[in-house]
């Protein structure tokens, strides 16, 4: 199949053709549906789609990824068009870079290096900058052919935010070097977080983790359980540096909601261990809200990546419970319970309307209950700080101040409880 499709371009812009590639028996879902997908990434980068080009295959050359008659005629629409950059629905590898770079004779970006150029973009925090620059280097490495090289690519434009913008010329031993130093720093970044939890201990509030795929509402959804002001686009990627922020429970516990970065379909490998800073939320959390948009028709393919991404976290083990957003892009009522029936232990919300957010908030409170034990206890009153912490972490039936200390009854989360008891006994 041949598909040519032209654009009209903004002035500033750099201009770029889309090629979307489908090889027969691959389960990524239709070419129309990849096709969007990738126009979708190249807008969230503030790409101006030039053109774009749509093909089956069976195979995949070695090469140049597609045949050569059909590199010729993303050759003449690049050279029609003046486009700046081609750029591919698929990673590609060193080699069909570079040979594909010779035929067009413009710079060509895959999959991994636009997704890379996105986050360059997103990233706020130090620790984000740090993370999207070492995916960088990782990518770029093998796509050194010598010392010395002065690569074309990193003169500005896409694929070039980042370390790309220091316009250096680079070497496989420096590029290295840099990995090692960016390693280390996440390593630190890392052990920092590791001793703020350690501080919270086992005291620590229970934290829910919103995952999910790119541009499902998780960021929507944030703000609206928390009250938070997390920047809303209707673009993929909207968010990278993870957020967390306090819930306050009907029964006044306090729970801690985490906002984290989108995945996507056949999302590379090496941009979840570079990310896995990131994604330490998700594997520190008691709780995975799994947030989907069930008006995309591609909703089932998108789940699969997302619990393809946890289980390379580890975590697939972990209570997960679906929330169905954007049940205000689907009016009919038959069809919401039809899309919910496909996914188990799940709510229909709409995030931007908060439309069933209180089914939501009964989820966790469940949750939190089946995770409570009784105490009874009298907390000497050197210990009288650990008072606050079971009024903040569970309930609390009955509370009278005696001469030895504050007796306290109620329940309270099996984790505080042992931790309260371990304390007691230092």
């Amino acid at each position: 199949m041949n598909n040519i499709v032209y654009h009209e371009t903004g002035k500033k812009a750099e201009k770029a053709v889309l090629v979307t590639v489908e090889q027969t028996g691959r389960s990524l879902g239709k070419l129309e549906d990849r096709a969007k997908e990738l126009r979708d990434l190249a807008g969230s980068d503030g790409v101006a789609i030039a053109g774009e080009i749509q093909c089956r295959r069976k195979t995949l050359t070695a090469n140049l990824l597609v045949g050569k008659g059909k590199v010729e005629e993303i050759a003449a629409l690049a050279s029609e068009v003046k486009a700046d950059a081609v750029i591919f629905s698929d990673d590609l590898s060193p080699s069909q870079q570079k040979n594909l770079e010779e035929f067009v004779e413009v710079k060509i970006i895959d999959r991994t290096q636009l997704i890379l150029d996105i986050f360059a973009r997103r990233a706020v925090s130090n620790e984000g900058k740090v993370q999207v620059e070492l995916a960088q280097l990782l990518y770029l490495l093998p796509r050194l052919t010598g010392k010395g090289i002065q690569l074309s690519r990193l003169g500005g434009g896409i694929g070039t935010r980042g370390p790309g913008e220091q316009k250096l010329e680079v070497d496989r031993r420096r590029v290295r070097e840099r990995i090692s130093k960016l390693k280390r720093s996440l390593e630190k970044i890392t052990g920092q977080r590791g001793l703020r939890r350690g501080r919270r201990g086992m005291f620590s509030m229970l934290t829910v983790a919103l995952v999910g795929y790119t541009n499902s509402g998780k960021s929507t959804l944030f703000n609206a359980l928390t009250g938070a002001d997390v920047r809303v686009k209707d673009q993929l990627f909207s968010s990278l540096d993870p957020m967390v922020r306090k819930m306050t429970l009907p029964g006044n516990q306090t729970v801690l909601i985490s906002d984290t970065v989108g995945f996507l379909q056949d999302l590379p490998h090496h941009l979840i261990e570079s990310f896995k800073a990131t994604l330490e939320e998700v594997v520190s959390a008691d709780m995975l809200f799994h947030v989907a948009d069930m008006s995309d028709h591609r909703r089932e393919l998108q789940r699969d990546a997302v619990l393809k991404v946890l289980g390379e976290l580890g975590v697939q083990d972990k209570p997960v419970f679906t929330v169905l957003n954007k049940m205000d892009k689907v009016p009919d009522e038959k069809e919401r319970e039809r899309i919910k029936r496909r996914f188990q232990r799940s709510v229909v919300i709409s995030a931007l309307n908060k439309q069933g957010l209180s089914e939501l908030v009964d989820h966790i409170v469940s949750f939190i209950q089946g995770d409570m034990e009784d105490i009874e206890l009298t907390l000497p009153h050197k210990y009288y700080s650990l008072a606050k912490i079971i009024r903040e972490k569970g309930t609390v039936r009955k509370e009278e101040y005696r001469d030895n200390g504050v007796f306290i009854k109620g329940r309270i989360p099996k984790k505080v409880k042992y931790s309260i008891l371990k304390k007691l006994k230092q």
